[in-house]
């Protein structure tokens, strides 16, 4: 989708790398894994437990020219919807083309609603 994917956490690259070899879900993983050991990337986005020493399972999806257009933070026992995730890109990359919104169940092939404070409500 033209994104550019990348995992933070807390553990080490050491733990990473065992994730990576041993776990079947880890094997699957294409994409770059970054340690924050130092906490300073889950501090800077807000997502850290500073108590428990670690980082809420948070996503972000930032534009090219590094804004915030999507974040979700889910808690410790909760996973993650890649479903939702995938959706939300699709429909910011529908809106940057067609100029359209992306409306509450919106999937990619359905049409997009028109923006702006004058069709609030309208749709």
């Amino acid at each position: 989708m033209n994104a550019v994917i990348l995992a933070i956490s807390t553990d080490s690259i050491f733990s990473h790398k065992m994730f990576m070899e041993i776990s079947p879900s880890g094997r699957k993983i294409n994409f770059p894994m970054l340690s924050d050991r130092t906490h300073e990337v889950s501090k800077s986005y807000g997502v850290l437990d500073e108590a428990g020493g670690y980082a809420y399972r948070a996503t972000f999806i930032i534009d090219p020219e590094g804004n915030i257009q999507a974040f979700s933070v889910n808690p410790q026992p909760v996973g993650r919807n890649i479903d939702e995730i995938l959706r939300i890109l699709a429909g910011l990359q529908y809106t940057e083309k067609t100029g359209m919104g992306a409306p509450s169940g919106w999937v990619p092939g359905n049409p997009g609603i028109p923006t702006g404070w004058e069709y609030v409500g309208k749709y």
